[in-house]
């Protein structure tokens, strides 16, 4: 399947999704790759920042637009100063290769965003940043630019994400929005190199960094403070790269707060 049937796959594929907001994807090709540049990552210096800024890569191996997406965000995953994840979708799933990291529960976080975004569809390469922009996932350029503009902003609460009794997630006192907010849980995997058999990327080694493995929620934030226990072990045990702990507006709303636990470094 070349690049003039992509669109038309996402609109089979993205159907079923897509019905409740009463579009499918009907962009051109040029949507996915106009902006792929292959020039060096030009972003500014973020390890300074009181948090890390919150990239998240929506992405299939089964899209044959996903891997200059895929390489941005290897990239950015060696950057201080930022959180970048990878979550795989499943609607690409159907025609020819099965993403093995494929979560349904992936794609229902991404249909979130898209109502709270405003958005008519779900599409692959999708980045969102900060909980607050959506932006085509191979558009360096751009999604640089977001990111620089994302770490401008200060936290709304302090999280601190340590090891100490096998895992301990703290949560500072602060406002809260109106209507809450959530804390979730993101374990992932460093990376992954997958030879992909079939469908659009059929040939292809695929690399995808800091995988998505487990995401889910670890309660509610109305502004008191508040601590969560971790089975740190368990997640190390079982290969996992690192975890993270997101704290956001309503359900899938604007980042709050922020932070990241290498299981590679920490004992």
């Amino acid at each position: 399947m070349g690049r003039t049937s992509i669109a038309f796959g996402a609109v089979v594929l993205v159907a079923g999704i897509a019905a409740w907001t009463g579009q499918a994807i009907t962009k051109s090709p040029s949507f996915f790759d106009a902006s792929a540049e292959a020039e060096p990552l030009q972003l500014a210096e973020l390890s300074g920042n009181a948090r890390p800024v919150v990239v998240e890569l929506f992405t299939s191996q089964g899209c044959s637009s996903c891997p200059p997406a895929d390489a941005l965000l290897d990239e950015l995953a060696d950057r201080p100063g930022l959180l970048a994840l990878s979550f795989h979708v499943d609607y690409w799933d159907y025609i020819g290769w099965k993403d093995p990291f494929a979560s349904a529960e992936y794609t229902q976080r991404q249909r979130d965003y898209a109502r709270t975004l405003g958005l008519r569809y779900v599409y692959t390469p999708q980045i969102v940043v900060d909980g607050r922009k959506d932006l085509v996932g191979s558009h360096r350029r751009a999604v640089t630019e977001a990111i620089e503009e994302a770490a401008k902003r200060k936290s709304v609460v302090d999280v601190t994400l340590a090891p100490d009794d096998g895992g301990k997630v703290s949560l500072s006192a602060g406002h809260a929005p109106a209507e809450g907010a959530t804390v979730y849980l993101v374990m992932f995997d460093d990376d992954h190199k997958t030879d992909v058999a079939r469908g659009e990327n059929g040939g292809r080694s695929i690399h995808n960094a800091n995988v998505v493995r487990e995401y889910r929620k670890l309660g509610r934030w109305t502004g008191e403070a508040m601590e969560f226990s971790l089975d740190i072990a368990a997640a190390r045990g079982e290969g996992r790269g690192g975890c993270a702990v997101i704290v956001q507006a309503g359900t899938t709303g604007p980042v709050l707060g922020a932070a990241i636990l290498d299981l590679d470094t920490t004992s």
